[in-house]
């Protein structure tokens, strides 16, 4: 009994109000979530199917949430079939971000697709900072705390090191770690 009152009142109730705040409109898919999941943006946002959101006997389990934004009108992010995506990941998409089937991603990782302000001193406030699609491709392992930059490519099967920053493609089958990532041996 004091368990379901604790999922109740930490889980469900967290999860019924960020479906509240969420203001994307353009959502097709219905993933598993075991942690508050907010949708934003005039984008569209897709789940394939058995989508698992968040992870019960993980860190931040209880006081993070997953965050997407597909912030234009034309932007897109896209999660394939199978996909299991820890505690407290993002993905902010100007364009598109597509993370393939049977994907596994740690907590705290991050994916953007573009700059988040413009990089020119007179535009950071009011230009459009530049965009480039993102595509992790199937079989994926992102490990804890990964953040991946626009325009990157994750080649089938490969593997992403704890805290790593990806910054250019990475290709199939192999492990690549660090900051900026290089891949460190194949598969």
């Amino acid at each position: 009994m004091l368990a379901k009152l604790k999922n109740i009142l930490f889980v469900r109730l967290r999860i019924w109000k960020y479906q509240l705040l969420s203001t994307c409109k353009q959502v097709s898919g219905k993933p598993t979530l075991h942690q508050p999941m907010l949708l934003a943006g005039e984008g569209k946002i897709s789940f394939g199917k058995n989508v698992q959101i968040g992870v019960v006997n993980s860190p931040n389990f209880y006081t993070h949430y997953f965050y997407l934004e597909a912030r234009g009108k034309y932007s897109e992010i896209i999660i394939g079939s199978n996909v299991s995506i820890n505690n407290g990941f993002s993905a902010v998409a100007f364009s598109k971000i597509v993370i393939g089937k049977n994907a596994l991603i740690g907590f705290n990782c991050a994916i953007v697709d573009n700059d988040g302000h413009h990089l020119a001193v007179e535009e950071r406030v009011t230009g459009k900072p530049e965009s480039a699609e993102v595509w992790i491709l199937e079989n994926v392992f992102l490990g804890n705390n990964v953040t991946i930059l626009k325009g990157v490519t994750i080649g089938k099967n490969s593997v992403i090191g704890n805290g790593s920053v990806v910054t250019k493609d990475i290709p199939d089958n192999v492990v690549a770690a660090g900051n900026p990532a290089r891949v460190i041996r194949n598969l």
